[in-house]
C-alpha cells in the first residue's frame, strides 16, 4: 500500500487532506509540531501511523519532552494507530541532538510497551531488516514488536 505523510498546523485542514488520501485509498502518516493538533486528529479522523518528530523540542527541567504520553497512547490503542520513528531525524543530527533524540525515542518506546503499540521506522532510503531489529533491541523495543518492524519509505 502507498503511503502519504500529511503534515499539518491546522485541524480542518488536516482533516480535509485525510480524507483526500482516504479516498485514494492510501495509507496515512500523520505528523505535526503542535500535540494538542495531533491528540485531536488522532481522536477524529482515522489513520494509521502518527509520526512523532523529535527535532526542536525543548525539553523541561525534570522530564523529556518526547511529544508522546499516556493520553495519546490509549487513544492509539483504541483507533489502532502505529507510532513512526523518523530514522532521517537520527542519522542527521549531531552527537549532541541525536543523544536527546534516541532518550526521546526511548520513552516513547516503553509507552508503546506498556499499551502495546506498534512501532514503525520510516525513512528516505532502503534499510536492511537486521539492522532496523537491532537498533529496535537497542531502543529498548521488546521482540515481539521488532519481528514485524520494517521501513516505510516517505
Amino acid at each position: 500500500m502507498d503511503s502519504i505523510i500529511i503534515e499539518e498546523t491546522d485541524f480542518q485542514k488536516a482533516r480535509n487532506k485525510i480524507r483526500e488520501a482516504k479516498k485514494q485509498n492510501k495509507e496515512i502518516v500523520f505528523t505535526s509540531t503542535d500535540d494538542e493538533l495531533a491528540r485531536k486528529v488522532i481522536e477524529k479522523e482515522n489513520i494509521s501511523i502518527l509520526l512523532i518528530n523529535q527535532v526542536g523540542r525543548k525539553d523541561k527541567l525534570k522530564q523529556r519532552d518526547s511529544g508522546f504520553n499516556q493520553v495519546l497512547a490509549k487513544l492509539a490503542k483504541k483507533k489502532n494507530v502505529a507510532i513512526g520513528i523518523n530514522l532521517d531525524e537520527i542519522l542527521s543530527a549531531n552527537e549532541e541532538e541525536k543523544a536527546r533524540i534516541i532518550a526521546r525515542i526511548r520513552q516513547n518506546v516503553k509507552l508503546c510497551n506498556k499499551n502495546k503499540l506498534k512501532m514503525k521506522f520510516l525513512s528516505n532510503e532502503a534499510r536492511s531488516p537486521h539492522d532496523l531489529k537491532a537498533l529496535g533491541l537497542v531502543l529498548g523495543m521488546p521482540t515481539w514488536m521488532t519481528k514485524e518492524i520494517n521501513v516505510i519509505k516517505i
